[in-house]
């Protein structure tokens, strides 16, 4: 609070003080007044306050039980509520499980889905009471719902055994046909299926162009809206632990469909010893169809299975590769015995072709039997096949060298009189010649045994069966009595081989050198057959001996011209020349050179050295021999008649034939 300020003087100012003092002094008991009041309704506070705090202490001692007891309560209802609803669950199981039973007894013909449903919902409340094993039914509850599930499983494997027998039918082999492609179906117009199938061809060039960019479509074993059924069904069966009985059921129930197809197709099954004792033509038959039977086989038959397979245990690897492995098995079986019969048979050349056929279609189905038989399952399978082909090779290669020292060995007596190709050139060539269509298998089954240049090694095999050709027609040769037959016969033969090969792939092979050496010896047979055969007829015409001396007067009386050539000696010389002839003529015109070209140029080397000889000899002796006596009996032809017997060498004319 301030302090008046003075308005007087100095005298003025005692007063004031005074006044302002007082009012200080009256509001100071006023404070204290109001201070005391203050600590009176303070201490009164405190002391209700205490009161208070009494009254509630002893409130509180006396709520204590009752507080207790709400609490208790509290709990209880949550206990109630909680086992309420564990009852509540346990009730719904019950009500399940009875909707599921009266599904199960149901069966699962009518509505497969709706079963497979309950099948889960058993299997949940089996889940369920062995999680709540204090419940103290619950184990008569488990072995009620167990008991019910195997009863569930058992009428599954029945419905997935019905259900797979009823859509399981052998494939008709017109069916099979229709799946190939067009160039490999039988001929159209077979009546039946059995000549359907006589009709399948095992040529090599129909192999080939039906193997070249061509479409299989493999068969519906299963129609595609039973298989999602098949697969719901194997499914519940495995993870009911029923995986054997499954893989069981499928073998018993497939397996005897693909080998009744097959057995529809033609596929027999043949023994080692049925195979030895059959007819070449009947084997050779059966090794065509055999070829064709592993094709549809593998490409569409066990194609449409493993295709099957895969869909219907999709998921379970393990057992699709095992049910294919079953079911295959003894087809796959039946198949490779009668290849593997073929491969241990006694070797023999024709057969080389065969086994070359069935080596390549091996080949080809290397990649899908890899493919469809995979998997642990199918090991044995797999390794059997592959073991086939390796022995088809291993007897193609043996019966290959068997065949090139047949040819060195060749010790036939077959007579080959006119000295004409000999069968077993012809053989040989053709033999060759057929090969070449095999190049690629060939090369292929070099490079199984052998390392380097498949077309080198291929050369050196075709160079060594020419030269065994060689030896052996060089040992033949030897048979000729007449020496000038023996060179005409090496000509005739060799002249075809180097001719065969020149119109053959086997020149590229064999090369340039290889056939200009041949024709040198060809030329060389030919120069040596003229030398020896007409060796007497020069000696014939040749003025030698019939002249003293030079000049061409008339004739003397005593039969002899101005240059002393003796009428009697011409006349000799031209007897002598005619037999000669008419001796090569009766007996070369019963020889053959079938070559028209080089029979036409062998009758020119001769024509060209004789004719002139001939032309010249009458041209000089000819008016003296027809002064005498029967001068027709000397001069029997004309070089006209000498060029037209000429015409008729080398023609393989019969002795009792008559001259043209």
């Amino acid at each position: 609070m301030g302090m008046p300020r003075s308005t007087g003087g100095g005298g003025g100012g005692g007063g004031g003080l005074l006044v302002g003092v007082d009012m200080l002094r009256e509001r100071a008991s006023m404070m204290r007044e109001a201070v005391q009041k203050s600590q009176s309704i303070t201490d009164n506070m405190v002391s209700i306050l205490g009161s208070f705090d009494h009254r509630l202490s002893v409130l509180e001692t006396a709520m204590g039980p009752t507080q207790i007891t709400t609490h208790a309560i509290r709990k209880a209802h949550e206990n109630i509520d909680r086992t309420l609803k564990a009852a509540d669950v346990i009730l719904s199981q019950f009500d399940l499980s009875r909707q599921a039973e009266a599904k199960i007894l149901k069966g699962p013909h009518e509505d497969l889905e709706s079963y497979l449903e309950a099948i889960e919902q058993l299997r949940n409340n089996i889940r369920f009471f062995n999680n709540n094993k204090s419940f103290k039914s619950s184990d008569g509850v488990l072995n009620n719902a167990n008991s019910l599930l195997a009863k569930a499983i058992s009428k599954l494997e029945d419905e997935f055994k019905q259900l797979l027998s009823s859509y399981s039918k052998p494939v008709e082999p017109e069916h099979l046909f229709e799946c190939l492609p067009n160039s490999m179906r039988p001929s159209s117009g077979s009546p039946g299926h059995q000549d359907s199938k006589s009709h399948l061809s095992s040529s090599h060039a129909e192999h080939n162009n039906g193997t070249d960019n061509t479409v299989y479509t493999p068969p519906t074993l299963i129609p595609p809206r039973i298989l999602p059924l098949l697969h719901d069904l194997s499914q519940q069966m495995v993870q009911a632990g029923h995986q054997q009985q499954l893989v069981k059921t499928y073998r018993d129930t497939r397996s005897p469909v693909l080998e009744e197809s097959l057995r529809k197709l033609g596929v027999e099954k043949l023994s080692k010893d049925d195979v030895q004792k059959m007819q070449w033509e009947v084997l050779e038959f059966k090794i065509g169809n055999w070829i064709h039977f592993m094709r549809i086989a593998v490409k569409l038959l066990f194609a449409g299975e493993r295709k099957v397979c895969d869909q219907m245990f999709e998921g379970f690897d393990q057992i699709k590769d095992q049910c294919f492995a079953d079911v295959t098995t003894g087809s796959v079986a039946v198949l490779l015995s009668f290849g593997d019969a073929i491969s241990k048979s006694k070797r023999s050349p024709e057969k080389l072709f065969v086994l070359l056929d069935m080596y390549e279609i091996m080949r080809e189905l290397h990649s899908e039997i890899e493919s469809l038989f995979r998997g642990k399952s199918c090991n044995e399978i797999r390794e059997s096949a592959f073991g086939l082909s390796k022995r088809l090779a291993q007897t193609a290669q043996e019966t290959f060298r068997d065949f090139e020292e047949a040819v060195e060995k060749d010790a036939t007596k077959t007579a080959v009189s006119d000295g004409t190709v000999h069968p077993l050139t012809s053989y040989v060539i053709n033999y060759v010649k057929f090969l070449f269509d095999y190049q690629s298998t060939l090369k292929q089954l070099f490079q199984e045994f052998e390392n380097g240049d498949s077309n080198s090694q291929l050369a050196a095999v075709t160079m060594r069966i020419m030269q065994a050709l060689q030896t052996n027609l060089d040992g033949k040769s030897k048979q000729y009595k007449d020496p000038a037959l023996t060179n005409l016969f090496l000509m005739n033969n060799i002249h075809y081989m180097v001719s065969s090969v020149c119109r053959s792939e086997a020149k590229d092979l064999l090369g340039d050198d290889w056939v200009q050496r041949h024709r040198r010896v060809v030329q060389q047979h030919a120069s040596q057959y003229k030398r020896i055969a007409w060796a007497k007829i020069p000696p014939c015409l040749s003025i030698q001996g019939l002249t003293s001396s030079g000049g061409s007067n008339p004739m003397g009386v005593d039969g002899q011209n101005s240059s002393g050539v003796s009428r009697a000696l011409a006349k000799e010389r031209l007897k002598t020349f005619n037999i000669q002839f008419e001796e090569l003529h009766q007996r070369q015109s019963q020889w053959t050179v079938p070559d028209t070209e080089l029979r036409e140029s062998l009758r020119l080397s001769v024509a060209e050295v004789l004719l002139p000889a001939y032309r010249s000899f009458i041209k000089r002796f000819g008016p003296m021999v027809e002064n005498g006596k029967n001068p027709q009996k000397y001069i029997r032809y004309s070089a006209e008649d000498l060029e037209h017997m000429l015409g008729e060498f080398f023609e393989g004319k019969t002795l009792n034939e008559p001259k043209r």
